[in-house]
């Protein structure tokens, strides 16, 4: 697949295998994908597709076995340890399904705590903190800790964790998977708002409903893309 380099990710041919017990599974076979600035698109497809292993590659957080993923241009196989550490926290933003706040430090602190690994002034820091609790509604709970929030408003936060270090894309892993129907919708909304104002966002989901918020939906089936899809009432694209 070629790119024009207007591409923020692109992957060509990416493929994951796990061994164990003398055992292949192949997790990913082939992906081909290219996210661009701006985007919103959804990984979509049934449990043990692939979705949550390809979200991995997409944050660094795990290597492919094969083919190339180049971030903003650059082969990300070249990179040091150091590299990949240093771009997971400047570059791209998490959101997991089970919120993954710490328990001990209150919300103020958690949505800190990216930006204490880059040297920046606690004025900085502040103010950086004071604007995405803002902007997701939590401000008037900074001072309260994880087991004192609902799960939405934990997911709240978390979003603005991902978001308080100004990433260049937001991965979403079932961000919705452990809200009610409410609460999912309200953290839904809030991605929405967003990507309007912007934002890359790179979503897991198997709610077809949530799917639907994308401008397009990559479908996985055994590892592979069977399908693409754009927002409603365009075409779908067969793979």
């Amino acid at each position: 697949m070629a790119t024009d380099g207007t591409a923020l990710i692109h992957l060509d041919g990416v493929t994951k295998v796990f061994y164990t017990d003398e055992i292949e599974t192949h997790a990913l076979s082939g992906i081909h994908l290219e996210i661009r600035p701006g985007e919103y698109i959804a990984i979509a497809g049934p449990s043990g597709c692939g979705k949550s292993t390809l979200l991995s590659i997409l944050g660094l957080l795990d290597s492919p076995s094969g083919g190339e993923y180049r971030l903003k241009t650059q082969p990300v196989a070249q990179l040091s340890l150091s590299e990949r550490t240093r771009i997971r926290n400047r570059e791209i933003g998490f959101i997991f399904q089970a919120f993954n706040l710490i328990g001990d430090l209150n919300v103020y602190e958690n949505v800190e705590l990216p930006l204490t690994y880059r040297g920046m002034s606690s004025a900085e820091r502040r103010k950086r903190v004071q604007e995405v609790l803002e902007r997701v509604g939590m401000a008037h709970r900074m001072k309260h800790y994880p087991s004192q929030l609902s799960g939405g408003q934990q997911q709240r936060v978390a979003v603005a964790r991902a978001l308080v270090g100004q990433p260049a894309i937001l991965l979403a892993d079932e961000p919705t998977g452990n809200l009610d129907s409410k609460n999912g919708e309200a953290v839904m909304e809030l991605l929405n708002q967003l990507h309007h104002e912007g934002a890359t966002i790179c979503m897991v989901t198997h709610d077809t409903r949530y799917a639907g918020c994308a401008e397009r939906t990559v479908h996985l089936f055994d590892g592979r893309v069977v399908e693409e899809t754009a927002a409603a009432g365009q075409q779908a694209v067969q793979a």
